[in-house]
């Protein structure tokens, strides 16, 4: 009996191991949102919220973040940022079908009839503009217990790596500057980041490669985290982060708070 107790345990331990390494897989929607549409926008935007919800309480989504974008691109282009996140690939790719969109939206409101449903799609279709979407793998991240709440702020770096140095600018912000990250974290200056990948194939021309989401707490944190130096840092690792920032192209940097989140 105690040998199948621990190796019940071991068998527990040995899964719950593999579902907190377990990558998360992530869409970001870039929206353009004309100004006189943005009050038919928030409405929607509210509205899938909701059925956001629907999707994770089904688990076909782990969750969905809405941003407001506040600097880093001109506002002609895009205006918000939507993140939606799912734990394996395939999932991703598929994404939300026609059908499956309707069946959560009718479980959110069960009062609505699908024709209204559908009604309520084709009329935020003309509200938005997706200006592009991009599908990304997690492949780092650091160790935190940070919380997405409205109003926290979130840096998106999108990086190019520089072709033929991909691996060694990967290991760079792996060896590197994520223990760069995780030591702000610890001094409360930083709430979370994460190294993203993108998961499709892409050649010479690819705009970008890689993503780091920078999380924090607030503008006071982030502006304390800008003004932070890490003092400590010896010669040879002040070399390394050198050769990892010539290893990469940082392409754009967008700014953005966060309104609604749903997990």
């Amino acid at each position: 009996m105690k040998k199948l107790i621990i190796f019940l345990f071991v068998g527990i331990f040995a899964v719950s191991m593999a579902n907190a390494q377990a990558p998360n897989y992530l869409v970001f929607e870039f929206i353009k949102v004309e100004s006189n549409q943005t009050y038919d926008f928030i409405e929607f935007k509210d509205f899938m919220e909701k059925i956001y919800v629907a999707a994770v309480n089904d688990k076909k989504i782990k969750g969905w973040d809405f941003w407001a974008l506040q600097s880093g691109a001109d506002p002609s282009e895009f205006q918000y940022i939507t993140i939606t996140y799912y734990d394996n690939p395939v999932t991703m790719m598929n994404g939300f079908q026609d059908e499956e969109m309707v069946k959560y939206a009718m479980i959110a409101y069960p009062h609505l009839t699908e024709k209204q449903v559908v009604e309520k799609f084709n009329e935020a279709i003309k509200s938005r503009d997706l200006a592009q979407r991009a599908y990304m793998q997690e492949i780092a991240t650091t160790k935190d217990n940070f919380n997405l709440k409205k109003g926290s702020l979130a840096s998106f770096d999108m990086m190019k790596a520089v072709e033929g140095r991909f691996q060694e600018y990967e290991k760079a912000e792996k060896e590197v500057f994520q223990k760069i990250h995780q030591s702000r974290i610890e001094k409360g200056l930083m709430g979370s980041w994460s190294l993203l990948r993108t998961a499709l194939p892409f050649g010479s021309e690819a705009k970008y490669t890689h993503l780091t989401m920078n999380m924090f707490k607030d503008y006071l944190q982030f502006f304390n985290g800008q003004e932070y130096e890490d003092m400590e840092s010896t010669a040879e690792q002040r070399a390394a982060m050198e050769k990892g920032i010539q290893a990469r192209e940082q392409k754009y940097i967008y700014l953005a708070t966060l309104e609604n989140s749903v997990r």
